[in-house]
């Protein structure tokens, strides 16, 4: 009980969320998909659940897809568990999403194995926490060796990269979503 699965979706934020980037009024929205405002308000507000025939004009209004519009919904609930042992993240080394849904903070699992030659930058600050093993991490020209217990805090768009040094090793990076903004464009150094 309570698990995300048996959540419905709430599609309406995230047409306000994709209408509001797009700097669009509703009006512009109705014109665009031949929907009434009223009904695109409802959406919106949680107060209708469209059709997938409703939700691919509004799609296209948005300039966007039905299938992107419902990857941005939230689940219709303020708490959501992720169990450890979900069956769709069972093989090894794996990522898993520790929050889901378009939230204002994302935060993911690695565990095993990782491509230490790949590397990252993320727009928003981000802390990494050493659950279990050791990690090396490079970032600005300096390497950081952080073993269990241990964080390393990045300002967002800071270039990294870093790799598991002992098997089975569990890290979790939390970071401020991609899609807020939450910090001003930083001076690279």
């Amino acid at each position: 009980m309570g698990d995300h699965k048996e959540q419905p979706l709430r599609v309406g934020a995230a047409v306000r969320r994709r209408r509001r980037a797009l700097e669009l009024t509703l009006a512009v929205v109705a014109e665009r998909s031949g929907l009434s405002v009223p009904f695109l308000s409802q959406i919106e507000n949680e107060r209708a659940r469209p059709s997938q025939s409703s939700l691919e004009k509004v799609a296209d209004a948005l300039r966007t897809t039905a299938v992107e519009l419902l990857a941005a919904a939230d689940p219709a609930c303020s708490v959501d568990v992720v169990r450890a042992d979900d069956p769709e993240s069972e093989c090894r080394p794996r990522a898993r999403s520790l929050v889901r849904g378009h939230h204002q903070m994302h935060a993911q699992e690695f565990t095993g194995d990782h491509d230490a030659g790949r590397e990252f930058q993320y727009r928003n600050d981000q802390l990494m926490y050493v659950a279990d093993g050791a990690v090396e991490i490079e970032a600005e020209g300096r390497a950081y060796r952080l073993g269990r217990g241990d964080t390393l805090y990045l300002t967002g768009g800071v270039r990294h990269r870093w790799r598991a040094t002992v098997s089975d090793t569990r890290v979790v990076v939390v970071a401020v979503a991609e899609h807020i903004e939450a910090v001003q464009d930083r001076p690279r150094r």
